[in-house]
């Protein structure tokens, strides 16, 4: 009898916290959610959608960012929402797209990790992270399908390479490692153009901050979904750096500088054309 137990306890088993759930509490998985029924002439259901994430190398690792805007059709749903997350100690994992499954999939995301590390004694590789976030993507494809997407954006440091890397998805999984820098979101368009001229090799880590608080800065001028920086309620956009040490987020107080650093140039600017 104690041999049958641990032999069904040792083939349930499994390294992946999701799998575990989806074999014994898979109503449990945020892309299991039963959804109402649609009626014929019904309006598409209005949920919030975070927005625009920038991500970019730099001489020591990877740098991550998101506005602070959500936003549910034509109305500002949150001026607050954070959409970049520590997903372990050196991987950073960015949200755009269904605000709620979103969320529910970074911190389902983090369990996956630290259920990973805590089963096999040792962390997975930043590899294995891209491949594992992509399934849980692929999961939420019925929902994508219904308008519900979850467009992510992960980086972390690669500790045998000693490099920062960043993967980009789409919305059936689809993982793509990119180079240099990248942008999701609705003002991801605008980030973009910032961004290729912005960026350069070797960037410091500090250098790293201002280009991509300037790329959400112009991304926040021609985006409405995107908020900018904002003085007067003292609301700047959320930043993690990960490298050699480990996954870090940039105190406000620093951001406030930077940001101030941007529009005093921008005003300056104005006033000598």
């Amino acid at each position: 009898m104690q041999d049958t137990t641990a032999n069904q306890v040792a083939a349930n088993a499994t390294s992946s916290f999701t799998e575990h759930l989806q074999r014994n509490r898979p109503g449990l998985l945020p892309f299991n959610q039963p959804l109402p029924a649609a009626s014929a002439g019904s309006q598409p259901l209005q949920v919030p959608h975070a927005t625009t994430i920038v991500s970019l190398t730099y001489g020591g690792g990877v740098l991550m960012a998101g506005d602070r805007r959500a936003t549910m059709g034509n109305v500002i749903a949150s001026r607050h929402i954070e959409k970049v997350f520590p997903a372990d100690r050196y991987s950073v994992l960015g949200i755009a797209g269904t605000a709620g499954i979103a969320i529910d999939l970074t911190r389902l995301f983090q369990v996956e990790l630290e259920h990973y590390e805590k089963i096999e004694g040792t962390l997975l590789s930043l590899e294995g992270k891209a491949n594992r976030l992509g399934a849980m993507i692929r999961g939420n494809l019925p929902m994508a399908m219904q308008g519900l997407a979850v467009v992510p954006l992960f980086a972390g440091f690669d500790l045998p390479a000693g490099i920062g890397r960043l993967f980009s998805y789409d919305v059936t999984g689809g993982r793509y490692e990119e180079q240099e820098h990248h942008a999701v979101g609705s003002g991801s368009m605008f980030a973009r153009g910032a961004l290729k001229k912005l960026w350069r090799p070797g960037l410091t880590e500090d250098e790293a901050v201002a280009v991509a608080v300037e790329a959400l800065y112009d991304a926040a001028d021609d985006d409405s979904a995107t908020g900018g920086p904002d003085p007067v309620r003292q609301l700047w956009p959320v930043v993690y750096t990960v490298g050699r040490t480990g996954a870090r987020r940039i105190p406000e107080h620093d951001l406030a500088a930077v940001a101030g650093a941007i529009i005093e140039a921008r005003t300056a600017a104005r006033r000598e054309a």
